[in-house]
C-alpha cells in the first residue's frame, strides 16, 4: 500500500471538486484530487446534465473561473471545423439551442474543457489527479483527519495524509467515513422551522436521482434496444402523486401539480419552445453546422426520475439495487419511446431513436450516462445551516430579499426545486430570492480540517433544492479550495478564519473573482416560475 502526502486533499472530482482544485492551485498549493468515476466533472460530464443556471448568468452571479469554463465551451463550438459563420460569430452561442439553459452542450466537451483548465498544473505535478478511485477508510486523531485510504478500480490501495481534506463527493461518502456529524434526508419542521419541511424527520426521504442518456433520431431506421428487464413493471407503474403512468407524456406541473401533456416532437419545426421534450435539453443542433449533423437531446425528464429508494443511509447491497433499477427505468423509457409512445404525427413508437453513448463515454456498455445524476447528498452538521426561512419568498413573507450573510463566500440563484422523493412526496417547487453562500455552511461543527466542497454543505433537504445547481456547486467548491489555502498560509483552522480573519479571506475571494453579494437590482427579484 503506497503512502502519499499532500497539503490539500480533495475527495470527489465533480463540479465542486474541480473548482476547489482550481482555487487551491491558483493560490500556489499542491493538491491531490480523486474521483471515483472515469471522468471528472460530475453533473457536467459523467452525469450528463447541461447546466441549470441563474437567469442572469451572462451578466452576474458566476465566479471568474466558472465564466471562463463557459467561455471555453462556446469557443470549442465556435472553432468547430463545420461551424456555420453565424455560430462562429455568436458570442452567446448556445451549442444545442436547448431551452432549459443558455449553454446546452455535450458532456464530453465539458470534460475536455475541465481537463484543459487543470492541464498546466498536472504537467508541473502541482496537481495529482486519480480517477476510478474511491475513499474506503478515514483515520482520525481526535477531531482531525490524519489520513484517507483509497482503492483504485484495480484493487490497489493508497493512503493519503493531508493537512486539509475537502469532501466534494456526490453522496457525502467522505463525511460518512470520517464520522463527522451529518444529516441525511428530510428534517422535521420542528427542527428547521421551514414551511415546506415535513412534520417529522424522514432520513430516508431523499430526492429522486436520474440516470440520464443522450439520443438522436434517425427517421426510417430501427435502433430499438432489447426489451429491458422489468419493462412490464415500469410500463404499468403509476405513483400515487402522479397523474398518469410514469411512462407516458403526462406529468404534473412542478409548481401547481396540474397535469401537463408534453410529447417528444410536439412541434418539429426548428424553434426553441416548451411544447415538446426534444428541444428541452437538446445538446447538439444541426443548424449550427455546415455538414449534416444529427440533433441530439439529453433525456433528464420527469419520466426517468427514480424515487423508489434512496442512495444514502442504506447498505451497499440496497444502494446497488436502486442504482440498477434507476438504470433499468431509463432503458425502459427509451424502449417505450421506440415501441409504444404515441407519436406526434399519429401511430406508435419512434424506432429511429438511437442511444448516443459515444457522447457520454458508454458506447460499448449500456449507452447511458456514466453515472446517475445525484440531487441530494449527506450534509455536514455545519456551524451555520441555511434554511428556507432565510431565502424562500413565501417563507420570508413581507421581508424583501434573502437574509444577508456577513460571512458570504459567494452567490447563487435558482428556485427551491425538489424533485419527487423516496418518501412518496411529489414536487416541491417554490420561489426563492437570489441568495448568498455563507462560510459557516462549509465548516463542520467538530472535525477541524474537513471542509464541505459541494452538495455536502450545511443546507437542509429543502434548501438543497437551490444550492445543488452547477454554478452554485462550483462556487461552493471554489470557496472551499480557497479556504484550505488560506488556512495553510495563516496557520488557522477554518472556524478561526470565520471568527478572526474573515475580511482578509473575503478580500482574497474577491481577488480570485468570486462575487460575494447581489446588487439590489438582482437581489430583490425572486426566481421566476417554470
Amino acid at each position: 500500500m503506497t503512502e502519499h502526502f499532500t497539503p490539500i486533499l480533495i475527495v470527489g472530482g465533480g463540479v465542486g471538486g474541480v473548482a476547489a482544485a482550481l482555487a487551491a492551485l491558483r493560490l500556489g498549493h499542491r493538491v491531490i484530487l480523486t474521483e471515483e468515476s472515469p471522468w471528472i466533472g460530475g453533473q457536467l460530464t459523467s452525469q450528463a446534465v447541461p447546466p441549470d443556471e441563474a437567469i442572469w448568468i451572462e451578466d452576474y452571479g458566476a465566479t471568474a473561473t466558472y465564466a471562463e469554463f463557459r467561455r471555453r465551451i462556446r469557443q470549442h463550438y465556435r472553432e468547430h471545423v463545420y461551424a456555420t459563420p453565424q455560430a462562429a460569430a455568436d458570442p452567446y452561442l448556445n451549442p444545442g439551442a436547448g431551452n432549459v439553459g443558455r449553454l446546452c452542450h455535450e458532456p464530453r466537451v465539458a470534460l475536455q474543457v475541465l481537463e484543459s483548465m487543470l492541464a498546466p498544473y498536472r504537467t508541473s505535478r502541482q496537481l495529482r489527479l486519480w480517477t476510478d478511485t474511491a475513499p474506503v477508510q478515514v483515520e482520525l486523531d481526535g477531531d482531525v483527519i490524519r489520513a484517507v485510504t483509497f482503492q483504485h478500480i484495480s484493487g490497489v490501495q493508497h493512503i493519503v495524509q493531508a493537512q486539509y481534506v475537502l469532501d466534494a463527493t456526490e453522496l457525502g461518502e467522505l463525511t460518512e467515513l470520517s464520522g463527522a456529524e451529518s444529516v441525511i434526508g428530510a428534517e422535521s419542521q420542528g427542527e428547521t422551522g421551514e414551511p415546506h419541511a415535513l412534520e417529522s424527520a424522514q432520513p430516508l426521504n431523499q430526492q429522486a436521482f436520474t440516470w440520464c442518456f443522450a439520443m438522436d433520431h434517425q427517421e426510417g431506421e430501427d435502433h430499438t434496444i432489447d426489451r429491458p428487464e422489468h419493462y412490464d413493471f415500469w410500463r404499468d407503474y403509476q405513483a400515487p402523486f402522479w397523474p398518469a403512468p410514469q411512462l407516458s407524456w403526462t406529468y404534473p406541473h412542478p409548481i401547481t401539480g396540474t397535469p401537463i401533456y408534453r410529447d417528444l416532437f410536439g412541434d418539429p419545426r426548428e424553434v426553441a419552445h416548451k411544447g415538446d421534450f426534444w428541444h428541452y435539453r437538446r445538446i447538439v443542433t444541426n443548424r449550427h453546422y455546415t455538414q449534416e449533423t444529427p440533433d441530439v437531446t439529453l433525456v433528464n425528464w420527469p419520466q426517468n426520475d427514480y424515487w423508489l429508494g434512496p442512495l444514502v443511509g442504506v447498505d451497499a447491497v440496497e444502494k446497488a439495487r436502486h442504482l440498477e433499477a434507476g438504470k433499468n427505468l431509463s432503458l425502459a423509457l427509451l424502449y417505450w419511446m421506440q415501441t409504444e409512445a404515441p407519436r406526434h404525427d399519429g401511430g406508435q413508437g419512434y424506432p429511429g431513436l438511437r442511444l448516443r453513448g459515444d457522447l457520454t463515454g458508454t458506447e460499448l456498455t449500456h449507452g447511458l450516462a456514466l453515472r446517475p445524476y445525484v440531487r441530494e447528498a449527506r450534509r455536514i452538521r455545519a456551524l451555520f445551516t441555511v434554511t428556507e426561512t432565510m431565502i424562500g419568498v413565501e417563507a420570508r413573507g413581507a421581508m424583501q430579499g434573502a437574509e444577508v450573510f456577513a460571512d458570504s463566500v459567494g452567490v447563487g440563484q435558482y428556485r427551491i426545486d425538489l424533485h419527487p422523493s423516496t418518501g412518496g412526496r411529489g414536487y416541491v417547487d417554490v420561489a426563492s430570492w437570489p441568495f448568498q453562500i455563507p462560510l459557516g455552511a462549509l465548516i463542520p461543527v467538530r472535525v477541524n480540517n474537513l471542509i464541505a466542497a459541494g452538495k455536502t454543505l450545511g443546507v437542509t433537504h429543502i434548501t438543497n433544492g437551490c444550492y445543488r445547481l452547477h454554478p452554485v456547486e462550483w462556487n461552493v467548491g471554489e470557496a472551499a479550495g480557497a479556504l484550505a489555502a488560506h488556512c495553510l498560509e495563516r496557520d488557522l483552522p477554518p472556524s478561526a478564519v470565520r471568527e478572526q480573519d474573515l475580511p482578509a479571506f473575503q478580500e482574497r475571494l474577491v481577488q480570485l473573482g468570486l462575487p460575494l453579494a447581489w446588487p439590489d437590482s438582482y437581489r430583490l427579484t425572486p426566481s421566476p416560475g417554470f
